[in-house]
């Protein structure tokens, strides 16, 4: 069982960039799909990004395409969310998740999140 750690959350300007990193114990890791996803005050979790197993697609959210970027390095357990241009509205606590089939199985693996705050 693959547990997730997130790391690299904190306090940014508008404009400013962060890279959130989240590290998962276990050998398996690298059969996971690895996902981000975050929930602001108030608001359902939404998807933020994920990427396959190995690297070859990802996916966006419409409102972070061309300004974030997910990556992974399975040597290392490790992905990644590269956040660039951050605005207010980014605000919020990011999760990283794991999956073997879809976001919305019981199955999934989920961090316990890092906090994200972007000042206007």
């Amino acid at each position: 069982q693959v547990q997730l750690v997130e790391s690299g959350g904190g306090l940014v300007q508008a404009g400013g960039s962060l890279r959130l990193s989240c590290a998962a114990s276990g050998r398996t890791f690298s059969s996971y799909i690895m996902g981000w996803f975050r929930q602001a005050p108030g608001n359902e979790r939404e998807f933020v990004a994920h990427i396959s197993s190995s690297s070859v697609s990802t996916s966006y959210a419409d409102s972070v395409k061309g300004r974030f970027t997910i990556s992974r390095d399975n040597a290392k357990n490790t992905v990644y969310l590269q956040m660039n241009n951050l605005k207010p509205e980014d605000t919020a606590v990011y999760s990283c998740a794991a999956t073997r089939t879809r976001w919305d199985s019981p199955n999934n693996i989920w961090g316990q999140g890092t906090q994200v705050t972007v000042s206007s």
